[in-house]
């Protein structure tokens, strides 16, 4: 790193970490340019956090000690970016832990690690001293470039939207909203899941239902058996049970679950939010909550909702009178609530798709749809995986790939695949879906060194043996592929600071490649790619195969499309007016967008839609958004030559490549050569209608 006089000399010396001055961490120097530590005891963990902790106040400590009137880019911006660089794999090697091992001892280090390093950047992102002093400079206008003009705006955001610039007595009070939102937003989830309500239901009652389902309900002394509102349940008798009264009285109370204690704990939640936002200088929350994201404001996730939902109607309405028709036909009965939904739906498939889900799963063998994902990505993208022997990972059936271009033989970066248990049982204690981990950002130091991305996909799949082959069901293949997508998305990253890389961008962005790729999932040249018969692989599915599956994809996709725009509405609606009260604002909506089909007596879905109160408040739009923008792309680019390594180049340096170094919206205008559009998204729902 390059010296800038005595403080640019102090400034190097604590920049990085030496990581062999931890003596009690093996370090991987077998493997060039991975930092993650892997293996770590619980008191490796607890010694690598306090570190973390010491070298990060000691860079912040230094950056607040500069005087104003000296403020540089070398001493004020630079040295916090290269702790992010730094302290980001050691932050992962502390907290991803948690998630693979197996030992209590070690995910709970884990655990308290991730607790206080959360603390200690909370409070890193409060300190006023380090503000004046990133301020200061920003304020001179003297930038290195449009990224690093960017990263110092971001900081100062960050900065501003924690409340730095707020008198002493607002900052007690922001922070005493802050605890009560997580208060609360915790009680919400946690009176979900401690909800155990059920119905008693005769055998007659549930006439239609599948003998096994019946079989595992537990039984009374009446001969009734009880029903728990659990989806599990819930969703298969709104499928399959005949007794319109049964799926009425179960969609009823259903949406009835925890109903007047979340609903108050939501409008606490929701005026706490307005609260916290105003003291910020927002006029509400929507507002804070998408200052930082690709849509920006409320009339234009209104605009892009209203407008979607209204290109839906003649759709949807096709679809609810092929319902309604097979509803006359089957009980000689027009009236259609939203008990009858999924029913129906149901009833239609059956009609129109020759599909069988067991038969389907038979031809993917989980060892034969990873080799075919990896195939396809290589081929699509220009790279090239390659898996990396006799290194140190935390169980027997973690493999290492490094991951280069073909063209330069680069190397770009390492993923992990942790995606199977032991050979004949779950790892207890594993974290049990499927997701990715960004493990180290790529990033590219002051001094020229470019430090390289690392990934880690998770899942949850037996080992799979000669004699006995694992087969995934197709929902499976689909998610497997879509998170492989964010590890390549995460290779990809070229940007030069770390907060720009991986799996750090644009919330409104961040789903868009991996929404984009699915569609390869659903096209027969690529199924075929990762699809075999598992007791001869050299049949692969059949194009009518593929057809049905892609038609399932799209069935009633209208009516299903409307039913998350509604909760969408109500979402961006709470949280961008005040005082809306909830269930008045949902008898309008649900006529209004469900085409005249009103809202189930007695119920809101406000009390149980756990995104509404935690994880996607004021944002809950984002999905559609996402799959709207990569069906433009799909339209635009890939549709007629779905395996064109010169368009998936293309994707690949233009939108992969920039990370969150540049707008998302520009990164894509960029990209298409005009802004994107819904109008692909509704060809692509409309083309395999009923």
């Amino acid at each position: 790193m390059p010296k800038s006089g005595a403080s640019g000399a102090k400034i190097e010396e604590i920049s990085y970490l030496r990581l062999n001055s931890i003596k009690c961490i093996v370090i991987m120097a077998d493997v060039p340019g991975l930092n993650v530590l892997v293996n770590l005891s619980a008191t490796e963990i607890h010694k690598l956090t306090d570190q973390i902790i010491a070298r990060s106040k000691e860079v912040h400590d230094l950056v607040a000690s500069v005087p104003l009137e000296k403020v540089s880019y070398m001493n004020t911006i630079s040295p916090l970016a290269e702790l992010e660089a730094y302290q980001f794999p050691m932050v992962q090697s502390c907290v991803f832990h948690r998630m693979v091992f197996t030992s209590n001892d070690i995910q709970k280090a884990s655990m308290e690690a991730e607790r206080r390093l959360d603390l200690h950047f909370s409070a890193c992102r409060k300190r006023e001293d380090v503000y004046r002093v990133i301020k200061a400079f920003a304020d001179r206008g003297e930038w290195l470039g449009y990224e690093a003009k960017r990263y110092t705006q971001c900081l100062v955001e960050e900065f501003e939207r924690n409340g730095v610039c707020l008198n002493p007595s607002k900052k007690n009070e922001l922070e005493s909203l802050g605890k009560q939102i997580e208060e609360l937003s915790f009680q919400y989830i946690q009176n979900l899941k401690m909800d155990n309500s059920f119905l008693l239901l005769s055998e007659a009652e549930l006439a239609g239902m599948p003998l096994q389902f019946i079989e595992i309900l537990e039984k009374m002394e009446d001969g009734r058996v009880k029903v728990f509102l659990k989806s599990s349940n819930v969703t298969p008798i709104l499928e399959h049970c005949k007794i319109r009264s049964t799926r009425r009285l179960i969609a009823v109370a259903y949406g009835q679950r925890c109903g007047k204690e979340n609903l108050d704990i939501l409008e606490n939640l929701v005026q706490l939010r307005h609260k916290y936002a105003r003291l910020l200088g927002f006029s509400n929350y929507a507002e804070f909550a998408l200052q930082s994201r690709m849509v920006r404001t409320s009339e234009k996730v209104f605009q892009f909702l209203e407008d979607l939902s209204e290109s839906l109607s003649d759709l949807a309405m096709e679809e609810l009178n092929v319902l309604k028709d097979l509803k006359i036909k089957v009980d000689g009965d027009s009236h259609f609530g939203m008990e009858d939904l999924l029913y129906y739906m149901r009833r239609a498939e059956e009609q129109h798709l020759d599909l069988d889900s067991g038969e389907v799963k038979q031809y993917f063998p989980v060892n034969l749809v990873l080799s075919g994902i990896l195939k396809f990505f290589q081929d699509l993208f220009g790279l090239k995986f390659q898996e990396i022997k006799d290194v140190e990972v935390w169980h027997e059936t973690v493999c290492l790939f490094s991951v280069t271009d073909v063209s330069s033989s680069e190397l770009l970066g390492y993923f992990y695949l942790d995606i199977f248990s032991s050979l004949n049982f779950l790892r207890e204690g594993k974290y049990a879906h499927t997701c990715v981990l960004a493990l180290q950002n790529g990033s590219l130091s002051s001094s020229g060194m470019r430090q390289i991305p690392v990934a880690l996909l998770i899942s949850q799949c037996l080992k799979q043996t000669d004699d006995n082959p694992v087969l995934l069901r197709f929902s499976e293949v689909v998610t497997l592929f879509h998170e492989f997508t964010h590890v390549v998305h995460h290779m990809c990253m070229r940007a030069t600071f770390s907060r720009f890389s991986g799996l750090q961008v644009d919330a409104d962005f961040i789903e868009i490649p991996s929404k984009l790729l699915e569609n390869w999932c659903y096209q027969s040249i690529s199924l075929k790619m990762m699809s075999g018969f598992y007791q001869d692989i050299t049949k692969s599915v059949t194009t009518n195969m593929c057809t049905s599956l892609r038609r399932k994809r799209d069935l009633f996709s209208g009516l299903k499309l409307k039913q998350e725009i509604l909760l969408c509405l109500m979402d961006q609606f709470i949280y961008s007016s005040e005082n809306v009260n909830m269930l008045e604002l949902l008898k309008h909506l649900h006529p209004k967008i469900m085409l005249g089909i009103p809202l189930l007596e007695g119920t809101n879905p406000a009390s149980s839609f756990p995104q509404i109160a935690i994880g996607s408040e004021a944002t809950c739009y984002s999905s559609i958004w996402s799959e709207a923008i990569a069906a433009d792309i799909f339209a635009s680019n890939f549709q007629e030559d779905l395996l064109n390594q010169h368009a998936g180049l293309q994707f690949r340096n233009k939108v992969l490549a920039p990370g969150g170094a540049k707008e998302s919206l520009e990164i894509l205008s960029d990209y298409l050569g005009r802004e994107p559009t819904v109008r692909s998204f509704i060809e692509s729902k409309t083309k395999n209608s009923l």
